[in-house]
């Protein structure tokens, strides 16, 4: 069983915020689309809840954010949880704590996990996310690879800050073994005039261009029709991904995804405002299973592709 939405976009991924906390200051920081304080987590007993409910509903993958999901102490018991529900179980994490904790998350269940890593350069690396842990993250980004399959780096690439480490990033993918995604800044529209977005909006369709120039392959995900490149460097072939959602009508038109905030709120679009829809209310007030499966449907129903 699946479900579609009113334009025939089927659901089959979860994004499930576990906490708007978060031990960096990223100053582009979007927080999932979570612009208000967030009231009462969810507990691993309602998010394990949740998910054997989306799964069957047919929602298979699930991915971990926040804010920073390592933060919370009971991240392994939540990963532990989840797991048999899912096929495709991934996080999207700083990077700080993964030295520790790749090997338990991975043995939790774990499957893949995505890194955020804006910049090479440790000046640069403090300006952006407010931390002196560049070395940290990498050392991090290194034990993962060993117990956790794919490594994602996700760069978000802005004017002036790190546009000029494109290249020196894709070779880093290589000799590290992990998939670089090279991300557009996001806002909604109202925020694309403001002097913050004109100043650090880097454009990638250019740099997309110069990837399809040099790629030996290239492939297209199922996922916003995103192409995959794969870019011979000197230290072995480099896999790069490119996410342009500003303005990309076909980035939402094939976007498969529904969110949830770390306070249990269905949310349908990342950029989109008056969204939310309360779930851990009902869930909390001892709702049937078919009670939140009507919950899931109505979310559904609400989501609409941002870009037309």
């Amino acid at each position: 069983m699946t479900l579609y939405d009113r334009f025939g976009r089927p659901v089959t991924n979860l994004r499930i915020s576990l906490t708007r906390d978060c031990n960096f200051r990223c100053f582009f920081c979007h927080r999932e689309g979570q612009h208000f304080n967030a009231s009462l987590e969810l507990t691993p007993g309602e998010i394990e809840r949740l998910v054997r409910i989306a799964s069957r509903l047919g929602i298979k993958k699930i991915k971990l954010t926040g804010g920073e999901p390592t933060v919370r102490s009971d991240i392994i018991e939540i990963v532990r949880r989840i797991k048999p529900y899912v096929k495709d179980l991934s996080m999207t994490t700083n990077g700080s704590r993964l030295k520790e904790l790749a090997k338990p998350l991975a043995k939790a269940g774990l499957d893949r996990v995505n890194v955020s890593l804006h910049s090479l350069r440790p000046e640069v690396y403090r300006k952006i996310t407010g931390v002196d842990m560049l070395d940290v993250v990498i050392e991090g980004i290194e034990e993962a690879v060993k117990y956790l399959s794919p490594v994602k780096l996700n760069m978000t690439v802005m004017r002036g800050l790190n546009d000029a480490e494109i290249w020196e990033m894709v070779n880093f993918a290589a000799k590290t073994g992990v998939i670089l995604q090279l991300i557009e800044l996001e806002a909604p529209r109202e925020f694309t005039e403001t002097r913050f977005f004109r100043k650090y909006f880097y454009p990638l369709k250019p740099v997309e261009r110069e990837l399809e120039s040099k790629a030996v392959e290239i492939r297209e995900r199922r996922m916003h029709r995103r192409k995959k490149y794969f870019i011979p460097t000197d230290y072995g072939m480099a896999e790069v991904e490119v996410v342009r959602a500003m303005h990309n009508t076909v980035f939402c038109a094939n976007c498969t995804r529904l969110r949830v905030t770390s306070d249990g709120k269905f949310k349908t679009c990342l950029l989109r405002k008056n969204d939310l829809i309360d779930f851990a209310s009902a869930l909390r007030d001892g709702a049937s299973d078919g009670e939140l499966v009507e919950i899931f449907r109505e979310a559904v129903l609400m989501r609409e592709p941002y870009w037309k």
